[in-house]
């Protein structure tokens, strides 16, 4: 079996999160989804399960972070041009999501930030290694 990713988050509204993650062009996996969970899939290894409170804490040792007003993670997703990053956090924020910071142009990578109706944080970036770096400032 291929590794692979599965993010579980904890969600106030199911069908709500359900449609914001397909606003950004994850799809939904019904053989991994049930009216407590909706498997959401990225790409073929990369997957984030929206659920319930009540079926999140069933998994959980802790209290569920509010994450709206505390950051439990960044969660990065790369994509193949700066296009498909904006036209990704557009379609979030007229889902419904927020953009919390303006775009970060760091020469070789741009970064755009997206917030969730739960407050998880999501980095959708474009990065040209080709323009990365080469050589590294001298030390002092």
């Amino acid at each position: 079996m291929a590794k692979q990713v599965f993010i579980n988050f904890a969600v106030k509204d199911l069908q709500k999160s359900m449609d914001f993650y397909t606003a950004l062009g994850f799809t939904n996996n019904p053989q991994f989804s049930d009216d407590a969970g909706k498997c959401m899939v990225w790409s073929e290894n990369i997957f984030v399960m929206l659920l319930t409170h009540e079926k999140f804490s069933s998994f959980a040792t802790k209290p569920i972070a509010d994450t709206k007003s505390s950051l439990a993670g960044l969660f990065s997703l790369s994509v193949d041009s700066v296009d498909e990053v904006n036209s990704i956090v557009t379609n979030g924020i007229t889902a419904g999501g927020i953009e919390p910071t303006e775009m970060k142009d760091y020469g070789f990578m741009q970064q755009r930030t997206i917030e969730d109706f739960d407050g998880h944080t999501w980095e959708i970036f474009y990065m040209d290694v080709t323009k990365f770096p080469t050589e590294q400032p001298a030390e002092q």
